[in-house]
């Protein structure tokens, strides 16, 4: 089985070197999660940072009713107890108080739905995009799909995780580690490296479709602050738009399977310059469109 693995794994490293190797060339890695780590991954769209201040907004007002909550049933267990009250009171009810506790939780509702709302219809409102991508989930890894606007030159390739099958890291390195050395991957990002990357440009709107081939998938990356289910017959939608260079990781987030910690996503934001080039050279070897090649006029 090691030998099938090792062999899978570097056929697939030959099939995508040459856009793979473009797409890996000392980029900074923003989207990862860290051991220990607490808080949200650096975010790296609009939609994300919506999110963290959504997500402050409703700590504060958790907070607050939290103390008030503890700071008001310490009055009472301490002013009305027992021994501090011998002689109870005998109303049964107190219109002012009524009024207020059902006054004050709907003002406090309604203020955490308005910003809710407007970022969930922000997240499914599909601006006019730069790029659509076809993401399908399969057991176990990605396939995604870039289709050209006059639909001459569309082209698709798998994208699975470096070292695909192994318990760990240091087992996964003696036996095809000479494929994740040229992946770079490290035992940092073992397991979030694909050998295949979804590259986007900087600052362009980026349409994600996102569909299944067998069961529920899930396409997320933290750092973009975006998560889709994929369903096998159904084609979802999701945007988003980098705001900065770099490899951003990503896993399906949705139980799919005995493998289903093994396909990870890898996306590598660039410059569109960059884009333009890797968008050539991913055509040319997905689709088999040549490009064109001035050649110099041969010299008297």
């Amino acid at each position: 089985m090691a030998s099938i693995l090792s062999g899978l794994t570097s056929g697939l490293t030959a099939a995508v070197a040459a856009p793979a190797a473009f797409a890996q060339d000392a980029a900074t890695i923003i989207g990862i999660p860290h051991p220990g780590g607490t808080g949200f991954q650096h975010a790296a769209t609009e939609l994300a940072s919506d999110l963290h201040w959504l997500d402050g907004f409703l700590l504060v007002i958790i907070t607050v009713i939290v103390l008030f909550v503890t700071a008001l049933m310490a009055f009472v267990v301490f002013r009305f107890n027992e021994k501090a009250n011998p002689k109870p009171a005998t109303f049964t009810h107190n219109s002012l108080v009524e009024v207020v506790w059902t006054v004050v939780p709907i003002v406090i509702l309604v203020a955490i739905a308005i910003p809710s709302l407007q970022l969930l219809s922000k997240q499914v409102t599909i601006p006019e995009a730069d790029l659509t991508i076809k993401a399908t989930g399969n057991q176990w890894y990605w396939s995604y799909e870039y289709p050209d606007p006059n639909g001459e030159e569309d082209f698709a390739f798998d994208a699975m995780m470096v070292g695909y099958g192994y318990k760990d890291y240091d087992t996964a390195v003696a036996n095809v580690g000479d494929e994740m050395q040229a992946a770079g991957v490290t035992r940092e990002n073992y397991r979030l490296q694909t050998n295949t990357f979804v590259v986007v440009p900087v600052g362009k709107v980026v349409r994600m479709q996102v569909t299944a081939s067998d069961v529920i998938h899930s396409w997320t990356v933290p750092a973009f602050g975006v998560k889709m289910d994929g369903i096998p017959g159904r084609l979802n939608e999701i945007w988003f738009q980098v705001d900065e260079p770099g490899i951003y990781y990503g896993q399906c987030s949705e139980l799919c399977g005995k493998d289903h910690a093994y396909m990870p996503i890898s996306v590598k934001a660039v410059s569109e310059a960059e884009y333009e080039t890797w968008l050539a050279e991913s055509k040319e070897m997905y689709a088999g469109v040549t490009r064109d090649v001035s050649v110099a006029a041969l010299a008297d």
